[in-house]
């Protein structure tokens, strides 16, 4: 496994990460979460990323028991707020009060006495920016966090809280989170670029474009059984990656990959996000130790800019 930098920060985290959106403490057992973990772990995969919203805290508790054994200091956790989480008014947003609630509560859920990145799950239009970065900085001041960072915030948002960092001579936010694949490469025009000048690492989420990028969707061919695009409760966003069109271009592209010796169409797909330097890690969702054991091979992965180009276009044609 190979490490990269945290945008400009020093902290290191590895190329690949074990997320728990629509698994942890949902789909599948704490049991198996925990053989997930662990099996990332002796991968040399250090990076975990859930938050609270994520089954209404259940991921948290799931990636607590999943870490227990672990060397605290040896593992990177990252968790988020901004959602709802209850019907109460301030139980919600990007306001002090809700961040500094909702850090309290994660330290509770996921049993442990910081959080490496907390993360602003969006944007909040109702809360000034100086709010939420004063907040931010003042966590990491008392040690409850390390680390800071957004997700899926726009260009200008992003250019306004490191700019509103600087100025209060607070932290600056060191990373985003977007949805990012090769087929969804919308932070390309503007969120990518300001990421780089103002020294954010982007921590890609959906980088298989929930396993439409693994090949196992065929067109013509209603989803495999126990597959996120046979359930109805998280197949919600995969409209668009599961028509006949777009699999039988992911079918070209899979016979390209292994043209080209790659181990499979997933680590192709996740090296290709890794084959951009702003691009800190990627997160990767598994409901077994097997699909941990072959993402992970795309760490290093690398080819021409050829190659990439030639693949772009399978996708594009």
């Amino acid at each position: 496994m190979n490490y990269r930098r945290l945008g400009r920060s020093s902290v290191k985290v590895s190329e690949v990460a074990v997320g728990g959106w629509l698994t942890h403490g949902r789909s599948i057992g704490d049991d198996i979460t925990t053989k997930i973990v662990k099996k990332a772990f002796d991968l040399g995969i250090n990076f975990f990323d859930t938050a609270d919203v994520y089954n209404a805290g259940e991921a948290e508790k799931a990636l607590a028991k999943a870490i227990k054994g672990i060397r605290r200091d040896d593992i990177f956790v990252a968790t988020k707020c901004f959602f709802p989480m209850s019907d109460r008014p301030n139980d919600r947003g990007l306001s002090r009060k809700h961040i500094v609630e909702s850090v309290h509560n994660s330290l509770k859920r996921l049993e442990t006495d910081y959080v490496d990145l907390m993360q602003c799950h969006r944007w909040d239009p109702e809360t000034r920016v100086e709010e939420t970065v004063r907040a931010m900085d003042d966590l990491i001041r008392q040690g409850k966090i390390l680390y800071w960072g957004v997700s899926e915030w726009r260009s200008h948002q992003i250019a306004e809280a490191v700019a509103t960092a600087e100025k209060l001579n607070a932290h600056k936010p060191v990373s985003n989170q977007p949805n990012y694949s090769m087929l969804q490469r919308y932070i390309e025009e503007s969120v990518l670029p300001t990421c780089d000048e103002m020294g954010l690492g982007q921590v890609v989420f959906s980088p298989l474009a929930q396993g439409a990028l693994t090949g196992k969707y065929k067109p013509g061919q209603a989803p495999p059984a126990g597959t996120r695009g046979a359930d109805e409760k998280s197949n919600m966003f995969m409209g668009g990656v599961l028509t006949d069109e777009v699999l039988t271009r992911i079918g070209k592209l899979e016979a390209f990959a292994k043209d080209k010796g790659a181990p499979s169409l997933a680590a192709f797909a996740l090296a290709w996000c890794l084959r951009n330097a702003g691009v800190s890690s990627v997160i990767i969702g598994a409901t077994r130790p097997e699909q941990v054991e072959e993402n992970a091979k795309a760490s290093g992965l690398t080819y021409d800019n050829e190659v990439w180009t030639e693949a772009e276009a399978i996708l594009a044609s």
